[in-house]
């Protein structure tokens, strides 16, 4: 999950000439498809600003084909991570200008992954403020870091169903701050055990009503920020990512295969710049192939990620399995991926020790 094997892939320029295929996502035409996932590092400042550090570090990846910046709280009081961003604030879009800023003065494209923690936020890291989640079922699988240290995650509050207009907004507003600090487009962020995705997947959602039950009613959360958010960019500029197989923060679905088809049906009315797809699970507990049911009935463009390698990349796009790959640990310890994948040169391994300590060490060297 965390490591890359220091290995030296031969290539020429020839041998991966799909990666440095130009792709369009969107309104934007990216220079190369490997893209920099979204890395949730706990480098902010206090306040959950972006700080220097993240300028610079996002400037130095800025050859990525698109940087799709972390998870980034859309509403104040639920932090899941002690020390990430927020964009809910004036001050917080001032500070992630230096950011966008910072890329674009280097020729790069960024994205904001615009968030809600969920159930995964926890009361001693928000004052006090309890977590919230469409039923009441807490994380078991992990634990939260917090100011009194390692704590057990809290049994969330469920959400009324007259609560989600207001989630909705909170989506909208971020949106529309994310616009007004440079950013060329967001990210919903669907995936990985927080809110929208604790929602999708019945392991999580055990209500009834408009928002439990079927897909229809488990995804309606997520679609209708989905709208909101496209009423403020446009489409073209609006990507989703999701994790149908992921059981990390102790989630499950009893059926991943058909949510992730029905979701890429449904998915094509959006007309969204991409869908983002964590083709795996990070413990192995749900297996299954997701990706190929959603190329079958996604018609638009479509990310994977996951564990590639970047030979398994270029066959990948090669074999039409998917239109780019996104990397994640590789771009921790090598800022000029791109250039390494092209080149052949070896890569260097993260060391996890420091991917969330909070300084520049292990973040910009």
């Amino acid at each position: 999950m965390y490591g890359l094997p220091q290995l030296t892939f031969n290539n020429t320029e020839e041998n991966v000439e799909h990666l440095f295929t130009p792709l369009q996502v969107g309104a934007l035409t990216l220079p190369n498809r490997i893209l920099m996932a979204p890395l949730t590092r706990c480098r902010a400042a206090e306040g959950h600003h972006a700080s220097d550090l993240m300028a610079v570090h996002y400037a130095k990846r800025a050859s990525a084909g698109l940087i799709i910046a972390e998870a980034t709280m859309v509403m104040e009081g639920n932090s899941a991570f002690w020390k990430e961003p927020a964009i809910y604030s004036a001050s917080q879009v001032d500070a992630w200008k230096k950011v966008t800023d910072a890329v674009h003065e280097q020729g790069g494209h960024i994205f904001l992954q615009i968030w809600h923690g969920g159930r995964a936020c926890h009361p001693l890291i928000n004052e006090g403020q309890e977590p919230v989640a469409p039923s009441a079922i807490a994380i078991t699988s992990s634990e939260v870091l917090t100011p009194e240290g390692w704590k057990p995650y809290v049994t969330p509050r469920e959400l009324r169903d007259d609560e989600m207009p207001a989630i909705v907004e909170g989506f909208k507003q971020a949106a529309q701050n994310a616009k007004a600090a440079g950013f060329d487009g967001v990210e919903v962020h669907g995936a990985n055990g927080y809110l929208l995705d604790e929602f999708l997947r019945d392991g999580a959602n055990k209500r009834t009503g408009a928002y439990g039950g079927s897909m229809e009613n488990r995804a309606r959360l997520m679609l209708d920020v989905l709208d909101a958010v496209c009423e403020v960019w446009g489409s073209d500029c609006v990507g989703l990512r999701i994790s149908p197989l992921n059981s990390f923060n102790s989630m499950a679905d009893s059926d991943p295969i058909a949510l992730a088809t029905w979701l890429a049906k449904k998915l094509n009315a959006f007309n969204l710049a991409y869908l983002h797809v964590m083709r795996s699970d990070f413990f192995q507990v749900q297996q299954g192939d997701v990706l190929t049911p959603v190329r079958e009935h996604y018609q638009g463009v479509l990310i994977g990620n996951m564990g590639y390698t970047p030979e398994e990349a270029e066959q990948a796009i090669a074999q039409g399995l998917v239109d780019a790959v996104s990397f994640g640990v590789p771009f921790i310890a090598n800022a000029d991926l791109p250039e390494k994948i092209k080149s052949g040169m070896a890569l260097t391994q993260a060391n996890p020790a420091l991917f969330y300590t909070g300084g520049a060490e292990g973040y910009l060297d």
